[in-house]
């Protein structure tokens, strides 16, 4: 390989930070890529995250200590505001009203461009907590589980409402959904979480709080720590979920199949 010029330089470590959320990339990490010497990479860095502030592209930041280096943190602009008040107007399509009031939205939760940038939105809420993984119920949470633990470079844990054989010894709870009211049993793979870590609870829909609770009482059996709980939508009512503290993107306000009526808002600290 020739000698590399900075655009070139520059361009490759746009792509490769970018690309890897979260991940942490020495000073060495480049300078054995690139051949190049570590103060020059260095400055390079700096460009790097001038353009990152000016087009507000997300935040490059130094880690120091033995382990340091720099990363790319996804942030939150009024362009994910916008996003979301776009997703909010395709939800409140009245064509989206299906039988029994429940609303259609498996397009949007299966774009994958549309799901990463969710993911990256909820990362930004949850990456000071510092999860050590992401968890969800099978199965629409999991394409959201997926993209908010690359945002936050972090694996998913997947828990079943049926133990699989395939996947060994299993930790299983009942617990009551809050709308229906009927007790329902999820669970773990043992070797899946370790005493003490962190999760990150995300899924896409929260109605009165069932599904996260159970989730919070599943990692309760492997003595793990709750990062948070974060939701593509929540519901107005019930007002009072049985979790707190949970981070939603839009709300459902009303879904009213006679009247022919859909009302989907951002989250108000969406809208700060």
């Amino acid at each position: 390989m020739g000698k590399i010029r900075r655009n070139e330089r520059i361009g490759a470590m746009v792509k490769i930070l970018s690309s890897h959320p979260n991940k942490i990339f020495t000073l060495n990490n480049f300078s054995e890529l690139f051949q190049t010497a570590k103060s020059t990479i260095s400055d390079d860095l700096v460009i790097i995250k001038e353009i990152f502030d000016k087009f507000k592209l997300g935040h490059i930041e130094t880690v120091v200590g033995a382990a340091g280096g720099v990363r790319y943190i996804p942030g939150l602009f009024e362009e994910d505001t916008n996003f979301i008040e776009d997703i909010c107007n395709q939800l409140s399509e009245v064509d989206r009203i299906l039988p029994g009031g429940f609303l259609y939205m498996t397009d949007i939760l299966f774009t994958p461009e549309v799901v990463e940038r969710f993911g990256k939105i909820l990362a930004t809420q949850f990456q000071h907590t510092n999860p050590d993984f992401v968890i969800t119920v099978e199965t629409k949470g999991i394409p959201i589980a997926l993209m908010t633990a690359r945002a936050l470079n972090c694996p998913v844990v997947v828990a079943r409402r049926e133990s699989k054989v395939t996947e060994g010894s299993t930790v299983s709870i009942n617990y009551v959904s809050a709308s229906s009211r009927r007790i329902q049993t999820m669970s773990l793979v043992k070797r899946s979480v370790q005493k003490g870590q962190r999760g990150l609870i995300v899924d896409d829909f929260m109605k009165g709080g069932g599904t996260a609770r159970g989730l919070r009482e599943l990692l309760h059996e492997f003595e793990a720590e709750i990062a948070g709980v974060g939701v593509i939508i929540s519901t107005a009512d019930p007002e009072e979920k049985l979790v707190k503290d949970y981070k939603s993107l839009m709300v459902l306000k009303k879904v009213d199949e006679i009247q022919r009526e859909v009302i989907v808002e951002p989250s108000s600290w969406i809208r700060k």
